[in-house]
C-alpha cells in the first residue's frame, strides 16, 4: 500500500524525535565508570580494541574510525571471529571495549572470560547493566534506551545510535585530554576538502598562478594586456619592489566608463591604494575569510612585505575549500 506524503514525513519525524529523546536521556547515566574508563584509556600504553557483533559490530567499526582520527589508536575485532583465532589481536597493554545491547549474546559470553584471563581491562557499552557483560566488565557504560524507534520495537535504531553517541563521547573526552589540535587533526585527514582547510597554505595556492605586475607609470593599455594575459582579474602595482597599489577588472570598467580617451592614462591614475594582502604562510582558509570580510574575489600574497602573487577565489573553489 502506497503511503501518502504526510504519513512518510510523520514517520520520519517520529523516528528522529524518538532517537533524539533516547540520546538526551543518556546524560542521566553518566557516572564514575565513564570517567574512570576515559582515564584508564588515556593512561594506557596499549591500543583500544573495540568488539561487537551484528549491528553493534558495525557501530564498533565507526567508533574505531573516530578514535583513530582523533589520536587514540584503535582496532576493530569481530566478536565471533575473536573466538576463532582473532584473539591474537589483543596485546598485553590493550584495552577492550565490548558493545552489546543485551550484554548476553553467546559470543560475548564466550569472549569476555578469555579477555579477562589475559588480564586486559574490559569497558562495556550495553543497554543492560545487569547483563553478563555488564557484571563482568571493569567499567560499564550504560547505553539503555526505553524503546527502539522501530514501530515494532525490534530493529536496532535508538539503541545503536546510543552506542554510537557513547563512543563519540569517549573519543571527544580523550581528544581533549590529549590536547589534540587542529594541526594534529590535519595529520590524520590529509585528503579531501577537510584536510585542505587544515594544511593548505597561501604559498601552495599561488605556486600555480602567474604573478601579474605593473609599475605606477605603466600605460593603461599595457595594464589591460597584463591583466588579460595573467588571467586573474587583477594586477599589483609595484615600485622599487614595494607594493603600492592594485588594479582590478572593476577599476578598468569604471575607468572606461568615465574616460573616452585612455591613451595618456597610466596605472597610478586608476589604482587603488593600500590593497588587501595576506602572508604566504597563512592558511588558505584564512585567505577565504579575508576575502569574505572585505567582499573581494582576489587578495595579494606577500612574503614579509614583498609582493609574490595573487590568490583568487577560483583557487579556493578548485581546492574544494569554498
Amino acid at each position: 500500500m502506497k503511503k501518502n506524503k504526510n504519513t512518510i514525513l510523520q514517520n520520519a519525524q517520529q523516528t528522529i524525535l524518538a532517537e533524539s529523546n533516547a540520546i538526551a536521556n543518556l546524560v542521566n547515566f553518566l557516572n564514575e565508570d565513564f570517567e574512570n574508563a576515559v582515564n584508564y584509556i588515556h593512561n594506557s600504553k596499549g591500543r583500544v580494541i573495540i568488539t561487537g557483533i551484528g549491528k553493534s559490530g558495525l557501530i564498533a567499526t565507526k567508533i574505531v574510525a573516530t578514535f583513530n582520527s582523533t589520536g587514540t589508536p584503535a582496532i576493530y575485532m569481530h566478536a565471533a571471529d575473536a573466538i576463532h583465532g582473532d584473539l591474537g589481536t589483543i596485546q598485553k597493554n590493550d584495552v577492550v571495549i565490548c558493545i552489546s545491547k543485551s550484554g548476553n549474546t553467546p559470543e560475548i559470553k564466550v569472549l569476555v572470560p578469555f579477555i579477562k584471563n589475559y588480564g586486559n581491562k574490559i569497558i562495556a557499552i550495553t543497554g543492560n547493566t545487569e547483563s553478563f557483560l555488564g557484571k563482568n566488565a571493569d567499567f560499564c557504560l550504560n547505553a539503555y534506551v526505553e524503546k527502539e524507534a522501530c514501530p515494532n520495537n525490534l530493529a536496532p535504531t535508538s539503541s545503536t545510535t546510543a552506542q554510537l553517541v557513547i563512543g563519540d563521547a569517549l573519543a571527544v573526552c580523550l581528544l581533549d585530554m590529549n590536547h589534540f589540535s587542529n594541526e594534529d587533526f590535519a595529520k590524520y585527514h590529509p585528503g579531501g576538502a577537510l584536510g585542505k582547510k587544515l594544511y593548505l597554505r597561501v604559498s601552495d595556492l599561488i605556486s600555480k598562478n602567474e604573478v601579474p605586475m605593473v609599475t605606477s607609470t605603466t600605460l593603461i593599455k599595457d595594464v589591460i594586456i597584463e591583466i588579460s594575459k595573467k588571467r586573474l582579474g587583477t594586477t599589483a602595482v609595484v615600485e622599487n619592489e614595494k607594493l603600492i597599489g592594485i588594479i582590478t577588472d572593476g577599476d578598468l570598467r569604471r575607468m572606461l566608463k568615465d574616460n573616452s580617451d585612455i591613451s595618456q592614462l597610466v596605472a597610478k591614475d586608476i589604482m587603488s591604494l593600500n590593497p588587501k594582502t595576506i602572508s604566504i604562510e597563512a592558511m588558505a582558509i584564512e585567505a577565504l575569510e579575508a576575502m569574505e570580510n572585505s567582499n573581494i574575489t582576489q587578495i595579494l600574497a606577500v612574503d614579509n612585505t614583498k609582493y609574490v602573487g595573487v590568490v583568487h577565489l577560483h583557487d579556493l573553489l578548485k581546492e574544494g575549500i569554498f
